[in-house]
């Protein structure tokens, strides 16, 4: 599949314009990152294709790598978010990619007014990073656009993200994913294929996989339905549903399979930028200023053991155990609102 996918993002489309479906299409971008897009070069943003916002909070000075980086979009969004004491890595198989993101770096640097460009492109595969020479415990945050599900080789990239990522890091990345798995025939169309939809995982599948390749507890951020647009497909691919969703995976020791109750809590002091009364950890964890917040205990560690612990006020600890969390299901996570998920004064993944 590597070279159908090469051929497809590299020979066949030309722009986001030639996709014949809506599975590689972001929604429009939110007010604060407009500014930033304002200033991406032309050329770069025609040959972007995504279906997330892969952007979280706290960015600056962190070291990030984007998986199957294409026309560099992300990367350059992230270069301005990092600021110049930052670093962004990004990595594409695609030469036709990667010759344009290249092309643009020094026009990105002038427009950020950096005295030195703070991001550098690979050409290498997702699956393979051991061979791109990128050390262990290296990136602060790990993130990809829609890439995973091209991949043939899923569970090797979530291996790699979790090497390279420093230990309390973020694989913080957006993909499609179907509501039951896809049939093989069906994984060998090149087209299916390459608009993202016959190699998306059965969303299932991806969370029992994430636990075990070490991120034991994955945590939905945000999804949409993807209506795809175009009957032949949608006839093919039926009676599946597809959803556009980004996950934040944490690189945490000490994560338990399931939400148990240690009776913590915590309080968001208000000062992550841009999230001054409300902050979102995930589509459970909709974490107001001021209050007094339950959550389990890996929520606690992804708070206290990460870069956002200067953030929060935290009360308890692990010293008893009450049971598990309660609202802790395992019904399928999409469709549900975040405020729906977050009633109740407290989250559960």
């Amino acid at each position: 599949m590597h070279d159908d996918v090469q051929d497809y993002y590299g020979k066949q489309l030309q722009g986001s314009q030639d996709l014949q479906t809506n599975a590689c299409c972001d929604q429009a971008p939110p007010n604060w990152l407009k500014p930033i897009l304002s200033n991406i070069h032309d050329e770069v943003l025609e040959r972007y294709y995504g279906c997330g916002l892969v952007a979280p909070q706290l960015l600056e000075g962190a070291r990030i790598l984007d998986l199957g980086s294409g026309s560099g979009r992300d990367c350059y969004v992230l270069s301005a978010l990092v600021g110049e004491q930052g670093e962004v890595v990004g990595v594409d198989m695609t030469p036709e990619q990667l010759e344009i993101a290249r092309r643009h770096e020094e026009y990105h640097r002038e427009v950020f007014g950096y005295k030195k460009s703070n991001v550098q492109f690979l050409e290498g595969y997702i699956e393979k990073l051991d061979e791109l020479d990128l050390q262990d415990d290296y990136f602060d945050i790990v993130i990809s656009n829609c890439v995973i599900n091209l991949s043939p080789d899923k569970e090797r990239v979530l291996s790699e993200v979790f090497r390279v990522l420093k230990p309390g890091g973020e694989f913080y990345f957006s993909d499609v994913y179907a509501d039951r798995r896809i049939p093989q025939h069906l994984q060998q169309d090149p087209v299916l294929y390459g608009e993202c939809l016959s190699g998306a995982l059965y969303w299932n599948d991806f969370e029992n996989l994430a636990r075990a390749t070490g991120f034991t507890d994955p945590r939905l951020v945000e999804d949409r339905p993807l209506t795809i647009e175009n009957e032949t497909i949608e006839e093919k691919l039926a009676p599946a549903s597809f959803y556009s969703a980004t996950y934040r995976l944490f690189k945490l020791a000490g994560l338990e399979p399931h939400c148990e109750d240690y009776g913590q809590a915590v309080i968001y002091k208000g000062t992550i930028p841009g999230e001054p009364q409300v902050v979102e950890l995930d589509k459970h964890h909709l974490i107001e200023k001021g209050r007094v917040f339950p959550v389990c205990g890996n929520t606690w560690r992804m708070l206290s053991d990460t870069r956002f612990a200067p953030h929060f006020e935290f009360i308890g600890d692990f010293s008893t155990h009450y049971g598990i969390f309660q609202g802790c299901g395992t019904d399928i996570p999409f469709g549900e609102s975040a405020e729906e998920a977050s009633s109740g004064g407290g989250g559960c993944c």
